[in-house]
């Protein structure tokens, strides 16, 4: 089982920056990808951005060039660095982390969600 940690969403101006992170805990899954997810109120939850073990990301259309993942395997934290902040990024922000975990001789997929942070952008 894997605990997840989320800190640093909040209330910011059009144009502001916000850090968001997600700290997961120590267990036996071995974690591949990391990612963040958004979801506005009546619409779907949807991909933000996701980090790969290995350091490969993607990003949504909606955030290319204003959003960046990252994340520090030491830690086994992920973090979104967002600037150029809008209206519509308003949503409530989910860490999500993927990996496998050896029960018996097989592996199985883990998926555990964070509790969510809230991103407002308002003047």
């Amino acid at each position: 089982q894997v605990q997840l940690v989320e800190s640093g969403g909040g209330l910011v101006q059009p144009g502001g920056s916000l850090s968001l992170s997600c700290a997961a805990s120590r267990s036996s899954v071995i974690i591949n990808s990391m990612a963040w997810y958004r979801q506005a109120p009546g619409k779907q939850r949807e991909l933000v951005a996701y980090v790969t073990n290995g350091g490969l990301t993607n990003y949504a259309d909606s955030v290319k060039g204003r959003f960046t993942i990252s994340r520090d395997n030491a830690k086994n934290t992920v973090y979104l660095q967002m600037s150029g902040l809008k209206p519509e990024d308003t949503a409530v922000y989910y860490c999500n982390v993927v990996g496998v975990v050896l029960v018996g001789t097989t592996l199985n997929r883990a998926d555990y969600w964070g509790q969510g942070t809230q991103v407002t952008v308002s003047l």
